[in-house]
């Protein structure tokens, strides 16, 4: 919970009640430190595993049964209708609710063990295959939500109704950050040769929590941030001097209303001026090595690539950023599957491989939780009919596979398992909010107590559910 409002009231008076020299000179340290001075900020419940998140999140869904979840039954049930017994009346999409025939469709891909674990993984992750003993893949996830806005909602905001505040924003409010001159909270998404769904900043968004929580965007092409360049004619001193003078205005506004969102304002003012020239720093990717860049692919030279984020991720983890989103889209495979996965696995695949290894041996990942993964699984029927190079399938909330890695996750182990189709989960599912409770753990958060009270009741990010997974925990 913030603070009455008296006290700001108080504190900021005082500041413009203070001679303009102190003032001024005192308000650029006092707004770096906003999160010092929320009482939830920097406290941890728990002993903290992770310091930091960065989740690669692949929206539209990628499906588990041709990466992650070997099924070699499916072989012989190719073509052969879904039994009623696997499916057992379980909800459907209105794109194939109307099917009259759910023909199983085998994954057209290889599967082979990766690494000491063992794991199987696609030939469409040769990449991912050399982490196989970093990562954690939990083959159980589940969610209610079978469309894809309500699905992303719900995995990143906790509810599948928009109006609640983001996971980062959430980690922002709870821990704020060490780094006076970066946002908290820093999304990306990667442009690629198609477009996907579309993706709203409500998904970055603060909610009902203060606005300076919300994530900041970095875009790939022009100026990173919107509007963070000083207007022509200004330079920084005059930034500056401006910046000043519509402190003191606000201040003045914050005492006669005791608005906090006024305070948020002030905050950003002042962030937006600090990153002027953070951003360009991190931006600048001359320093990095041939190796690095040979690592990530040659595509992470190119701003705005998926492999270009992951390696400007790994800067911000060096920069002491807590939470990096990224975002990459068109996973949605309902017809044209084979050839569609192939574009987007080369577009990834090496990537985010690159950057687990990279955080590893920069000493960086026993502090980093990294997560891959989407919103939902995909069917073991075909979406249409099957032809011999090509299949579809449609959105399957039961059960899809997601990966973790550093950060406190058992490395090289395999969690949860589905039936014969991945249609259902026999052992040990995990719900949504059960990930949300654990990535919070790992950063020191009891998810029953991060909460936030609005309109009457306190909220948080796992609702009323939610449990620590132990089984993936090292």
């Amino acid at each position: 919970m913030f603070p009455p409002f008296d006290r700001h009231v108080n504190r900021r008076t005082f500041l413009n009640q203070s001679a303009t020299g102190l003032g001024a000179a005192a308000l650029a340290s006092l707004l770096g430190r906003e999160a010092a001075a929320n009482p939830q900020s920097q406290v941890r419940h728990l002993a903290a595993k992770a310091k930091r998140v960065i989740w690669m999140f692949q929206s539209g869904a990628p499906s588990q049964l041709d990466l992650f979840d070997y099924k070699p039954k499916l072989t012989e049930f190719h073509q052969q209708e879904l039994p009623d017994s696997i499916r057992m009346g379980q909800r459907l999409t209105g794109m194939t609710s109307g099917q009259k025939n759910f023909p199983v469709a085998a994954s057209k891909f290889k599967f082979a063990q990766q690494g000491q674990s063992g794991m199987w993984l696609s030939e469409m992750l040769p990449h991912t295959a050399k982490i196989a003993d970093d990562i954690c893949l939990i083959r159980s996830m589940h969610t209610e939500a079978i469309n894809h806005d309500p699905a992303i909602t719900f995995i990143q905001t906790g509810s599948q109704l928009p109006g609640r505040p983001s996971f980062g924003a959430w980690v922002d409010y709870g821990l704020g950050t060490m780094n006076e001159d970066l946002p908290a909270f820093v999304v990306m998404i990667s442009k690629s040769g198609t477009k996907g769904q579309g993706l709203l900043s409500r998904l970055w968004g603060s909610g009902f929590l203060p606005s300076q929580h919300q994530g900041v965007k970095l875009r790939g092409v022009g100026d990173p941030v919107l509007y963070l360049t000083d207007p022509q004619g200004i330079d920084r001193d005059g930034r500056r001097e401006m910046l000043d003078g519509l402190a003191q205005l606000n201040e003045l506004q914050l005492a006669d209303v005791g608005d906090p969102e006024i305070r948020a304002r002030i905050t950003q003012y002042e962030l937006a001026f600090r990153m002027q020239t953070s951003v360009p720093e991190l931006m600048d990717l001359s320093g990095e090595t041939a190796q690095t860049f040979e690592m990530y692919g040659e595509d992470s030279r190119k701003p705005g690539t998926y492999a270009a984020n992951c390696l400007l991720a790994r800067r911000l983890v060096e920069r002491g950023v807590p939470f990096i989103q990224l975002y990459h889209r068109d996973w949605d495979h309902h017809g044209g599957l084979p050839a569609r996965m192939v574009q987007q696995c080369k577009e990834t695949d090496q990537a985010s491989a690159a950057l687990v290894m990279d955080l590893k041996q920069r000493g960086l990942l026993d502090e980093t939780l990294v997560i891959w993964g989407g919103e939902f699984g995909r069917t073991a029927y075909c979406q249409g009919a099957i032809t011999e190079d090509s299949y579809g399938r449609d959105h399957h909330p039961r059960c899809f596979s997601l990966w973790m890695a550093g950060g406190g996750i058992k490395p090289g182990t395999v969690y949860g398992e589905t039936d014969d189709y991945s249609y259902n989960i026999v052992r040990d599912p995990v719900h949504i909010h059960d990930l949300q409770a654990t990535i919070l753990h790992q950063l020191g958060i009891d998810h029953t107590r991060l909460t936030y009270r609005y309109q009457g009741r306190d909220f948080r990010l796992t609702d009323v559910h939610g449990h620590v997974v132990p089984g993936i925990l090292a």
